[in-house]
């Protein structure tokens, strides 16, 4: 047997990459108001976590769960996810991740790894937290509407965001909460900047990174191709569509850019 890696379905996870490592990814609840023509999005219950988490702990062998799920400022699927664990004390191990997407899929899909190659329940946490704390996650947006009115962004950003309707903003994740980053008046400036801060951080070292657009394939081609063009050798760049349920806030034409960095020595 062997430990379970489990993340829900904001992770953003390919379905061939969660298949081909054995991946459980939970599915949020994304629901569509016919009346008003918008969705919604709803966390997990504990009740639901605690019957996945048990699923998959014996299918483990009682080895172990590790559970990765999106920022708690985001979502009350944490909380559940902590409260569930409970009912298996020492043997559900749930990260706080203080991210979003396939910064959450990149950790699971490197704690999955060593899972399969028969790491411990501690090995297999702190593969998946080191991780997270080498990756870094940034949103282009060709406005803030939709995330301002879903309760996203912090009162700050919110504020600045009436200023910002010229421009295009850049967002970065920090301590679990989407910041202003910067803002560029051009898509291709905006991608220009992203490039040189992953550039910057990667300090000749390859890196992974994912590209998720909602209902942007092109415009992710683009950013892709230009961090194709100037990273280390061995970097890996994914360009994947981004799930509903983060699409649903972030509006259409929105591009999400997850990178996962070398250790520092």
């Amino acid at each position: 047997m062997a430990v379970r890696v489990v993340v829900d379905s904001s992770a953003g996870l390919p379905a061939d990459i969660a298949s081909e490592l054995d991946i459980t990814v939970l599915p949020l609840h994304v629901m569509e108001h016919v009346e008003d023509d918008e969705v919604s999005t709803s966390g997990l219950s504990a009740l639901e976590l605690a019957a996945a988490y048990g699923r998959q702990l014996e299918r483990s062998g009682d080895d172990g769960v590790v559970a990765l799920h999106l920022s708690k400022h985001f979502s009350s699927t944490w909380s559940a996810a902590v409260s569930a664990s409970g009912v298996f004390p020492g043997n559900v191990r749930v990260l706080d991740t203080s991210t979003v997407g396939m910064a959450v899929g990149a950790a699971a899909m490197a704690a999955a790894t060593v899972a399969r190659e028969g790491a411990s329940l501690d090995e297999v946490e702190a593969m998946a937290s080191s991780t997270l704390k080498r990756s870094e996650t940034w949103c282009y947006l060709h406005q803030l509407d939709w995330l301002r009115k879903s309760g996203r962004i912090s009162t700050g950003t919110a504020v600045l965001s009436a200023a910002l309707l010229a421009t295009k903003p850049i967002l970065r994740m920090h301590n679990g909460k989407l910041e202003l980053a910067g803002k560029t008046r051009t898509q291709t400036k905006a991608f220009s900047k992203l490039t040189e801060l992953v550039l910057e951080r990667a300090d000749s070292q390859p890196v992974f990174a994912a590209v998720q657009h909602a209902d942007a394939e092109e415009s992710a081609q683009q950013l892709a191709g230009m961090l194709d063009e100037v990273l280390p050798r061995h970097s890996r760049v994914l360009v994947e569509p981004m799930v509903d349920v983060l699409a649903a806030h972030t509006g259409p034409g929105a591009i999400g850019l997850s990178v996962v960095f070398g250790s520092r020595t």
